[in-house]
């Protein structure tokens, strides 16, 4: 299984896929549950970040044990989505984003799989955090398919999960933020450093606090989601038909001065 597709807000549903498994990874941070199922003759598998019905929060999303079960699976090929609200006036709502870059902003969260003791200490470069093999992927696939895609874009990740302030979203904007979220960060981090090939693409679903005219709500997130759900699933999908998951890729050497990530 070369191929996962872990879906954000709205981006529930597996049965994009064909033949659809449960499937029960045991990790060493927890047990990870999520299906397995076909497209395009290649073998695929799906987490719902949020769990399936939504009732996981940003914040206590086991991220580790997610990244930990993909790469247990044989995963090689990540395709992230995200929800987003915008701090460019140029990336409106229904807009999608092929994501180059982030910001940290979480604060109790556990970003890597390299904490001391037996496992040892690395510090994996992020220089591209996002991989330029899967994002020209997409970007080409966005193309053909006529979904208008910004091709760069900077994610500012909040702890959550409550919404931003105005103050803080003038300062992230201040500080190059294009769109804001609650989950991209650890997991871009963790799938490098487990040597992955990981790529997100952000649906604009609102204008952040202070931009937009009105109060924040999940459910407008929602509604936005629901929109463009066709464009979203098509993109997944064609990208799944053009991905070549053994190409070599920095990516999967990115651990090469500690000997490779070891589950």
């Amino acid at each position: 299984m070369n191929i996962a597709i872990i879906g954000g807000t709205g981006v529930y549903d597996p049965r994009i896929l064909n033949n659809i498994r449960e499937q029960v990874t045991p990790t060493p941070y927890g047990v990870v549950r999520f299906k397995t199922g076909e497209y395009a003759g290649k073998e695929v598998a799906f987490i719902p970040r949020h769990g399936s019905n939504h009732s996981i929060p940003p914040h206590l999303i086991n991220y580790r044990a997610n990244i930990w079960a993909m790469k247990k699976m044989g995963v090689k090929n990540v395709i992230a989505t995200t929800a987003v609200g915008s701090l460019n006036p140029d990336m409106k709502p229904g807009d999608f984003v092929l994501i180059d870059q982030f910001l940290d902003f979480v604060k109790n969260r556990t970003t890597t799989f390299y904490e001391g003791g037996s496992r040892g200490v690395a510090h994996v470069d992020v220089t591209t955090p996002y991989c330029p093999s899967i994002r020209n992927v997409l970007a080409g696939e966005a193309k053909e398919l006529g979904i208008s895609l910004h091709q760069q874009g900077t994610y500012v990740c909040t702890e959550g999960p409550r919404f931003e302030t105005p103050a803080e979203i003038k300062m992230f904007a201040k500080l190059g933020g294009d769109v804001v979220g609650m989950t991209n960060v650890p997991e871009v981090i963790l799938a490098r450093e487990a040597e992955m090939c990981y790529a997100t693409v952000s649906m604009v679903t609102n204008f952040a606090a202070g931009i937009s005219p009105q109060p924040l709500t999940h459910h407008e997130v929602l509604e936005t989601m629901q929109a463009n759900t066709e464009n979203i699933k098509q993109l997944i999908l064609t990208a799944i038909e053009r991905l070549e998951p053994d190409t070599d890729c920095a990516c999967k050497h990115a651990l090469a001065e500690y000997g490779g990530f070891k589950l």
